[in-house]
């Protein structure tokens, strides 16, 4: 019980980054913020806008981007303090491990895995959407049977359909790409996300400058179809109505599917071993980028729901289709163009972010170091982690289908926004002398709002998220019991302080060796 909520000593953790094993440091805020902004605008404005407003909002999708961004940015400000605090790769894992100890931090890196490789499959199915209705532009097709995943599920019904396809081609293909990008070094990935989102900037700003003049607001109306809440409780509706598969629908159901859009903005933390100077550089990449693509959201949901009428809005290619209804299809072409750059960058930064938490694990010995720790000697990346993400998502994007990716990735992260919060207030009992470059704002209020806006979000999905959560942190469990705890560097630091200060493994050294390894002869007198 000792190892399992021992908490990580801040003077082991930036111990890690002396050496040969430490990652680059060539990223500035500027970078930082690009990157964020690269996960952010993408997928979300470009697909899962047509998903949530012709399935659960209609155009309360404006208020569902609100209520999202609101839930982030709370918990955003708690990522950029902990990210200040301890500039190592990681992201909320690394937090865990400091404020709440091994099991909690295994449990948020197991679902860290499942938010960035399951979002980069959903990403990935977005990408070859819109590519295909690019090159449709041309009138070239991919056959039929290498365009989609082989089945799908079907809101109204609530059942699965076969689709009549094979897998998702396209969706392969580009996983295959940013893979070997991915390998190449993190400077050449950041450049290349730089120009992806320089694109789909002045895409977004298109689509919200033209769409302005084509929009007609009576297709504002109703405004909330559905109505403005969408609750439940493990299945039993709360408020709202539901769906043919008993999933809630409104508003805060709405909210709840896009706050995948969001996602993004934590990937910035798991680059802070990267950063120049990330106790300034990382929280200004956070909070900059979640702000910029907040306001661009709230603009192009408010077009396109303006521009077509919600229950006609194309679920795969919402934003050109809306533009090709309207009679400009020259702006379809740029808008398809925008989207495939745009939905690249979100790929890219997602499937950068996966290998890093995998290799803060491999440091803890909690997976196999020998393979996820490997830093290549040419590129200083984590290469084989990368290469084995790569093949993941590729598999995923193949197979399963948007929906359930979406709703899968969405609950993963909304349960690590609650632990990060979580972990602040913590942090800020146990550790209230810690240099803290940047400090949540009104805090203890700011974190427990982000806490209760994550839940809120949480329990307006549908059920059976929740069970392939459960499902999902189950394996995690079998694997961290059989592998990870026999093996974690936790267990021999922990023996080797209690040989060190002359107490028995059977003696009472308290679990919780907090900030420094000096702390140690203080807390075995406790």
């Amino acid at each position: 019980m000792n190892q399992l909520f021992a908490k990580k000593p801040l003077s082991l953790l930036l111990e890690e980054m002396a050496g040969e094993h430490r990652l680059r440091r060539v990223l500035g805020p500027v970078q930082l913020t690009s990157l964020g902004v690269g996960a952010i605008i993408g997928t979300g404005i470009f697909v899962l806008t047509g998903v949530a407003a012709h399935d659960r909002t209609g155009p309360a999708l404006i208020l569902s981007f609100v209520i999202s961004g609101i839930a982030c940015i709370f918990a955003a400000l708690c990522y950029a303090e902990f990210a200040s605090m301890v500039p190592v790769a990681g992201s909320a894992y690394t937090y865990a491990y400091a404020t709440m100890g091994e099991l909690f931090a295994w449990i948020i890196g197991w679902d860290l895995v499942l938010e960035y490789a399951v979002a980069s499959s959903t990403v990935a199915h977005g990408w070859s959407h819109y590519f295909q209705d690019f090159i449709g532009i041309f009138g070239l097709k991919i056959p039929y049977a290498l365009t989609n995943a082989p089945f799908d599920y079907d809101p109204k019904t609530g059942i699965l359909a076969l689709t009549g396809t094979t897998l998702d081609l396209p969706a392969v293909v580009i996983a295959a790409i940013v893979t070997i990008v991915l390998v190449k070094g993190i400077r050449e990935s950041a450049s290349f996300n730089a120009v992806m989102v320089c694109i789909k900037v002045a895409i977004v700003l298109f689509v919200i400058g033209v769409g302005s003049f084509y929009v007609n607001p009576a297709n504002w109306h109703p405004f909330a179809p559905y109505g403005l809440t969408g609750i439940s409780f493990f299945g039993k509706t709360l408020s709202g109505q539901t769906g043919g598969g008993g999933e809630p629908l409104g508003m805060l159901a709405g909210a709840a599917i896009i706050f995948f859009a969001y996602i993004g903005f934590d990937s910035v933390s798991t680059h802070a071993e990267e950063a120049r100077k990330p106790k300034r550089d990382v929280p200004i990449g956070i909070v900059a980028s979640l702000i910029i693509c907040t306001i661009l959201y709230i603009a192009v949901s408010a077009v396109l729901t303006g521009m077509v009428p919600y229950d006609q809005i194309d679920i795969n290619a919402p934003v050109s289709n809306a533009f090709g209804k309207v009679g400009l299809p020259w702006a379809q072409f740029l808008i398809s163009l925008g989207a495939i750059a745009g939905i690249t960058s979100v790929l890219l930064v997602m499937m950068l972010s996966q290998p890093r938490v995998l290799l803060a694990m491999a440091r803890d010995g909690l997976v196999p170091h020998s393979f996820f720790g490997a830093i290549h000697e040419r590129f200083r990346t984590p290469w084989k982690a990368t290469i084995l993400t790569g093949a993941f998502v590729a598999l995923m994007a193949a197979f399963v289908p948007l929906r359930i990716l979406a709703e899968l990735v969405n609950i993963g992260t909304l349960l690590a926004f609650v632990i990060v919060c979580g972990a602040v207030l913590i942090m800020r009992k146990t550790n209230p002398d810690a240099e803290r470059p940047f400090r949540v704002p009104f805090a203890p209020l700011t974190p427990i709002l982000g806490i209760a806006f994550c839940l809120l979000l949480m329990f307006s999905l549908p059920p059976e998220n929740w069970m392939r959560l459960f499902i999902w942190l189950a394996i995690g469990l079998l694997i961290y019991f059989s592998y990870g705890k026999k093996h974690s560097v936790m267990s021999r630091y922990l023996t080797k302080e209690i040989a060190k200060h002359g107490v028995s493994p059977a003696g009472s050294l308290a679990t919780d060796i907090n900030t420094k390894t000096g702390d140690a002869d203080e807390t075995v007198s406790k």
